[in-house]
């Protein structure tokens, strides 16, 4: 169950999470204040009242201005949250880049890792071959706190088939379905208050729907879509109320993607359609939202499964609204954003985070549209 390109999952170093702008518009005149006395006369953690009076005009502008030592902005504060990321292999994907943007904002970080990769993945951070893109924007680096072996394709020890059982990639690993992985956390830390699922796999992605055979479908979906719902299904009882969970769709769950095979497209609007179920189940049995991300084309390892990934984000770039390419680090701060108290009231969704390519009905490089 190798993470693979369902969104394009890709990474660059990730950056700063989202703050509001800390500029404020500057009066013409002097700006009065309401007495400072009043900050200490049981009003501390009001906003204070200013109002400007404009030259040449008698009109009154009010606006509110935080306390002295309130840093400006709206910071996004994870701190003492903790994150469960399901799909971290590398330090290229968007489950690193997700890592990195809950990290910045003070959570702490917890991985499961497909357990072929397991080895390579721990060993490579050990060795120090991740630390540059380990990078936070303080200067320090992100800790992961534990990685988790995982494949979520199986719920519990009896799913899993007596040749996966016996295969050597597998050797040396135990408690990796998703059931034990939820266990292990719960053993280890209690609980975890964000539930990330940042995985898929299409065996057969490369063949055209009229060429997918049914295992391949069933497959696709089965790694891709439904893994979600067994996740939030094991981890919901470990999550703490007011939590978030989040994961990654693609715009072919909704339009033709010639070369997106193999069921993965239907495993991408089956997943769009899980959220929302989830959403209100999730919402009514443990006040936890659930949303997901769609997101651009970028190239990473995974992504090159598809076979034309380069011609995806080039086709991106072009046609795109924002004609920029799109970097891993706005996928993660857009996670960072919807797992936060700032999206309280945002669940259900598909966010669309793809320099607006969603909005397109043609595009602007056909050489007919040229013409």
């Amino acid at each position: 169950m190798a993470p693979c390109a369902a969104a394009g999952a890709q990474m660059l170093a990730a950056s700063p999470c989202i703050s509001a702008s800390q500029s404020m518009l500057a009066s013409r005149a002097a700006v009065s204040r309401i007495s400072p006395a009043l900050g200490t006369s049981g009003f501390a953690s009001c906003p204070r009242i200013a109002y400007s009076r404009p030259l040449g005009s008698s009109s009154v502008a009010v606006r509110a201005v935080s306390g002295e030592s309130t840093p400006h902005g709206l910071p996004i504060d994870l701190r003492g949250k903790r994150a469960f990321i399901a799909g971290v292999a590398d330090d290229n994907g968007y489950g690193w880049a997700i890592a990195k943007a809950l990290a910045a904002a003070g959570a702490e970080i917890l991985v499961g890792t497909w357990v072929p990769a397991l080895n390579i993945f721990e060993t490579s951070l050990r060795r120090g071959k991740f630390d540059e893109s380990r990078k936070l924007p303080d200067g320090s680096l992100m800790e992961i706190a534990k990685v988790y072996p995982l494949d979520a394709v199986y719920d519990s020890p009896e799913d899993v088939p007596e040749e996966v059982k016996t295969n050597k990639r597998y050797s040396g690993s135990s408690k990796w379905t998703v059931k034990e992985a939820a266990e292990s956390v719960k053993e280890d830390f209690g609980s975890i208050d964000i539930l990330v699922h940042s995985l898929a796999n299409g065996p057969e992605v490369t063949k055209p729907l009229l060429e997918t055979s049914r295992s391949g479908y069933l497959a696709a979906m089965s790694a891709s879509s439904y893994s979600y719902v067994s996740l939030l299904q094991h981890f919901l009882p470990i999550m703490n109320s007011g939590g978030a969970s989040i994961s990654l769709t693609y715009i072919a769950s909704e339009r033709t993607i010639p070369g997106y095979g193999g069921g993965m497209s239907s495993a991408k609007a089956a997943l769009e359609s899980d959220t929302r179920v989830l959403a209100f189940e999730a919402g009514r049995k443990g006040n936890i939202r659930v949303n997901t991300i769609s997101a651009g084309p970028l190239g990473s390892r995974a992504a090159k499964a598809i076979g034309f990934i380069e011609k995806m984000i080039e086709y991106s770039y072009v046609n795109a609204p924002l004609e920029k390419e799109l970097r891993a680090d706005e996928v993660g701060n857009a996670a960072a954003f919807l797992v936060s108290p700032l999206a309280s009231a945002i669940t259900g969704s598909t966010v669309y985070v793809d320099n607006g390519l969603n909005t397109m009905a043609i595009a602007v490089d056909s050489p007919t549209v040229a013409s």
